[in-house]
């Protein structure tokens, strides 16, 4: 009879954590860092995220851990080309860019010694398209404003936890900036704010509810080749989900952690690795996630 409380009440966290999967927003908060307010100079890039997330706690609305064994790992590939123009718009440069995501997901929860639910699945995840995005840069500062859009191209199965698309569209608008606290620009401050508004997803008809992230960072540079700082994120979902089986229920993460980062000049290349811990998280998983970045410039 215990091991039946137990099967049902982690049921219940089951039907929860698929709902908060319906609610979750497609930006994933920690994949930018220090100076990710800052955007390149007229020219053709390549960025490569590769992005680990790894969690072994469910957390509720109480931010309390929920009963039973969770896990979660999470691998995305995601390769970015940005164009940066000379073409200027409201004093600044116009920039277009596109997001190619692949990812494993592999998921589990356990209740008195049984499996409750297992998953694992590699695919295609969503487009991210941006259109839409002007830099500009003074003499101690640099901003952004961006609009774009996450299109459902990866595949979506309700029954499936682990499936890489979402199924939904996602708008997404982005405004930010960096400040540098010398002449030299070697002390900088940044901070990136994203709202997300969502579509509703068909094979569920949940419409899941707005998503509003910030992401911030403080660095020092050495000598134009080095960075080292802190950067982290806070993340809140700002309207309730609506549809059948909706809750009230909203998620909440923030993170912080170290950076690091450096210029190799003969390959026209940028590395930054990074490690944010997430803490009092609400209805979602909370651990850790790193992102190991790669920027050339053609």
């Amino acid at each position: 009879m215990r091991r039946l409380v137990i099967l049902l009440v982690f049921c219940i966290s089951l039907i929860s954590a698929d709902q908060a999967r319906a609610a979750a927003g497609h930006y994933v908060s920690g994949v930018e860092g220090i100076r990710a307010a800052t955007l390149p100079p007229p020219g053709m890039y390549w960025k490569v995220y590769n992005v680990f997330y790894n969690a072994s706690d469910m957390r509720n609305n109480n931010r309390n851990k929920a009963p039973g064994n969770f896990d979660v790992s999470v691998y995305a590939l995601a390769n970015r080309l940005i164009y940066s123009s000379e073409i200027e718009v409201l004093g600044g440069n116009l920039l277009f860019d596109v997001i190619f995501p692949l990812t494993y997901t592999d998921v589990s929860m356990r209740a008195g010694g049984s499996t409750v639910f297992s998953d694992n699945k590699f695919g295609i995840g969503d487009v991210f398209v941006e259109p839409f995005l002007i830099a500009w840069h003074g003499e101690r500062y640099d901003a952004l404003a961006a609009l774009g859009a996450y299109v459902p191209t990866g595949e979506f199965d309700s029954d499936r936890p682990a499936s890489a698309g979402m199924g939904f569209w996602t708008f997404m608008f982005t405004l930010g900036g960096t400040y540098y606290l010398d002449e030299a620009k070697t002390w900088s401050i940044s901070s990136v704010a994203r709202y997300e508004i969502h579509t509703r997803q068909e094979e569920t008809h949940i419409t899941p509810g707005n998503h509003f992230h910030f992401e911030w960072g403080l660095g020092k540079n050495f000598a134009q080749v080095f960075d080292i700082g802190v950067s982290g994120y806070c993340h809140w979902q700002v309207t309730d989900d609506s549809g059948p089986m909706s809750t009230s229920n909203r998620e909440q993460a923030f993170a912080i952690g170290p950076e690091i980062g450096f210029f190799i000049e003969p390959l026209k290349l940028h590395v930054a690795l990074r490690s944010q811990w997430e803490f009092e998280n609400r209805n979602k998983s909370q651990g850790n996630v790193t992102a190991l970045n790669f920027t050339y410039s053609f």
